[in-house]
Order: C-alpha cells, then structure tokens, then sequence
C-alpha cells in the first residue's frame, strides 16, 4: 500500500489491516509511506492494542512472538541433533548449499518420517514467528532460522510429488537464493545441483549421473522419486498403458524401499532403470514412426502380447494412424458435455476396428482399453484447445430476431453456445 495522504485513527489501522491480509502463499502486506505516518501509527496502534488485549491477550510481539520464536527455534535445533550445520553461516557459498542439501538428506531419511513431519509442522510456525518479530532477532539466530526455512521449503517440494505445484532444479536453486536474500542479505548465488543449468531434461545422461552420485542418498530418492512421478503424471493425461505400466512400478518399488527390503543405493538404481526405461518407450514412437499421440494408441492396441500374434506390426501401425486421423476428424466441441457425441465417436472407433477385425476372439478386455484410450486423448485435446483457444467478442442487437439465431453459430468455433 502506498500511503500519500495522512491517516489516523480506525481509518488507518483498516487500512492496514486490508492490505496486511494473508492468502495462501502471502504472509503479510508492505506499507510503502509518503507522507510521514510513523507517529500515527503508533498512536492507534497503543489506542487499539490496549482495547483489543482483552479479546486477544498481550500484542506486544516482545512478550509473545519473540519467545515462541525462540521456542520453535529450539525444537527445530533438537530435531536436527546429530548433524552438523556450522557452515552454513561461516562456510562458503558451496559449502552452506552442502549444508542444506544435506540436511534436507538427514531429515528425508525414511526412518525419520515423524521426524520429517514434525520439522515441517515446528519449522512453519518458527518462520510464521519470525515474521512478527524479525526486528527483534539476533544475527545468528537469524541465520539459523534462515537455514530451517531453506531446508523446510526444499522438503515440502519435494515431498509434494504428483502435486500440480511442480518445481524444477533451477527453481530449487532460485528459491533458496530468494530466502537467503530475504532473511540475512547473502550476496552470491548457491546451486544445489551446480551442473544443472536453466533448462534440465530427466533422461539426460549427464544430469542422471550427477544425481547418482550424489553423497545425500535421501535426497537423491527423494529427487528422482519426484521428477519420476511427475513424468507419469503427464503419461496419465496421454497414455493409458504407459501410465498404469510405470506407476505400478514405482509403488511396487517404493513399497520395498519403504519396508527395508531395497537400500538407499538400491532405490536409486531402480529409479535410473526406471528412468531408462521411460526415456526408451519415447524412442519407441520414433523408430516406429509415429507421434506421441499416434504411439499411445499403439500401446493400447498392443496392450495383451498375444495381439501381436494376430496381426503383422505394419498392420497395427496402419490401424493406430487411421484410428487417430479418425479421430482428429470427428471430434466434436462439446465432447465432455454431450453424450451424443461420446456415443458418435464410440460408434466410429468400433466400427473403424471392425473392419479390421480388431479385437480377435476372446481378447474382448483389448476394446475397453482402445476405447478408454480414445476417450482419454479426445479429453485431453479438448481441453487444450479450449485453453488456447481465443474468445471473441461480437456486439447482438437482440431486438433484431435474426441475431439470436446468430449466436450459436458465432460462438459455436469457441466451445461456447450457452
């Protein structure tokens, strides 16, 4: 809020209070003062303050935020005995990102899960602390809280895998330097991952090799579980086959890992392998010949290994290119909506297999997964073509009949006839 006007009273603490509002990832609000409302401030604060104890208890952040600072702050040191964080205040700028990446490996342990939760619980309410009294904080503590918060909001990214809110190892790098910035004024810039430059690819062999070698084997798991996770995610949207192919993977892995059958160094080589292998299936689509949307309808098609036995693969590779032409065809603007539509494209994919003679008998599971793969990748189309898709803006002159009859027409192009 920028203040260009003298303020006073109730007039000037609800101003304050709006523009102070939290929301999601908003903490507080900043008051940009023109005009010299210092002394102001301090009066309605006094007026209000001494008149809202009664409802609220002491506000003076001395006596209250200052000492539950303090208080988180301990818990978070007692949570992380045994590990070594010195320097991250003294060291270089390599060693103090040595130091929260090993501490992010240190509290993502698998046999510190309560232990992880509660960091990530304390470690909230220490920075929501700090922000009340950060006036009132000494250099090194304020360090120290510097470090918690770095090393709380790298395990939260990486703890939330398959979430919508994904986060990439430059951004990683960014926002540590964000937080270091913001709470002791750290000059230089840290990388985690210093080979890693502004553009990374999961299946680039030089960034796979870092991440093998990386001493912190937690963090590691942690690190390609989630990129793992996210690249099926994507598979979910496109891919009915590989989707299930690959998550079933990877919570059968991660279920052993869990349970102590797989060591750190175990996992790790599972996810590489893993890795591999989802990097192979996108090669597939190239020596085949066909796109990425081409090759889903190929893995459903070839689903059950036994289909292969029934037909020559050039004939698959024909089925799969007449059934997505077909497709890109006839897709239809309200295809989520109406289910005339839905059954239209059935219709058409069934009776396209038919001519094939596509399922043979007895392989009746094959339609179903042809069928929900069409139905996914119609969805996922519609979708992005209705994002990208520009609205239009016309003027009707409604009292004209021939205009209402326009309307459908006009916006119909636009995925909009209401």
């Amino acid at each position: 809020m920028y203040v260009y006007k003298p303020m006073s009273g109730h007039n000037l603490m609800q101003a304050i209070a709006r523009v102070n509002r939290v929301f999601k990832d908003k903490e507080g609000g900043l008051v940009v003062d023109y005009v010299g409302i210092a002394s102001a401030l301090k009066q309605a604060m006094n007026d209000y303050t001494a008149r809202d104890k009664k409802n609220y208890g002491d506000t003076d952040v001395a006596k209250v935020a200052y000492p539950k600072f303090l208080e988180k702050l301990s818990v978070c040191r007692d949570l992380f005995f045994g590990y070594d964080y010195s320097k991250f205040k003294d060291g270089t700028d390599l060693e103090r990102a040595k130091t929260i990446s090993g501490a992010v490996n240190f509290i993502v342990d698998v046999k510190n899960e309560d232990k992880k939760e509660a960091f990530i619980r304390e470690g909230l309410l220490l920075h929501q602390a700090l922000s009340l009294c950060s006036s009132l904080v000494g250099e090194d503590d304020r360090f120290e809280a510097a470090f918690f918060e770095s090393v709380r909001v790298l395990v939260l990214r990486l703890s939330n895998a398959g979430s919508e809110k994904k986060i990439s190892l430059p951004e990683m790098n960014k926002r540590i330097n964000e937080l270091l910035k913001q709470s002791i004024k750290s000059d230089g810039v840290i990388n985690l991952f210093s080979d890693v430059g502004g553009e990374f690819n999961l299946f680039d062999p030089k960034f796979l090799e870092e991440i093998s070698k990386m001493k912190e084997k937690n963090l590691a798991v942690e690190l390609l579980k989630k990129l793992i996770a996210e690249q099926i995610s994507i598979y979910r949207r496109t891919n009915v086959v590989k989707s299930e192919q690959f998550s079933e993977i990877i919570q059968r892995m991660m279920k052993a890992y869990l349970n102590g059958m797989l060591t750190n160094e175990e996992v790790i080589q599972e996810l590489l392998n893993l890795a591999h292998s989802i990097a192979v299936s996108q090669e597939e689509g190239e020596e085949l010949g066909l796109t990425a949307d081409e090759l889903a309808f190929y893995d459903a098609l070839t689903k059950p290994r036994a289909i292969k036995d029934f037909y020559e693969n050039d004939e698959l590779i024909a089925i799969t290119k007449e059934l997505t032409e077909t497709l890109r065809k006839n897709r239809a603007i309200d295809w989520q909506k109406r289910d005339s539509a839905r059954a239209k494209m059935r219709m058409l994919i069934k009776k396209l297999l038919k001519k094939h003679k596509y399922p043979p008998e007895g392989m009746d599971d094959a339609l179903q997964t042809v069928m929900l793969q069409c139905e996914l990748w119609t969805d996922n189309v519609m979708d992005l073509e209705s994002e990208q898709k520009p609205y239009k803006a016309v003027t009707y002159d409604f009292s004209q009949p021939r205009d209402i009859g326009m309307v459908a027409e006009d916006l119909a192009p636009y995925g909009k006839t209401e």
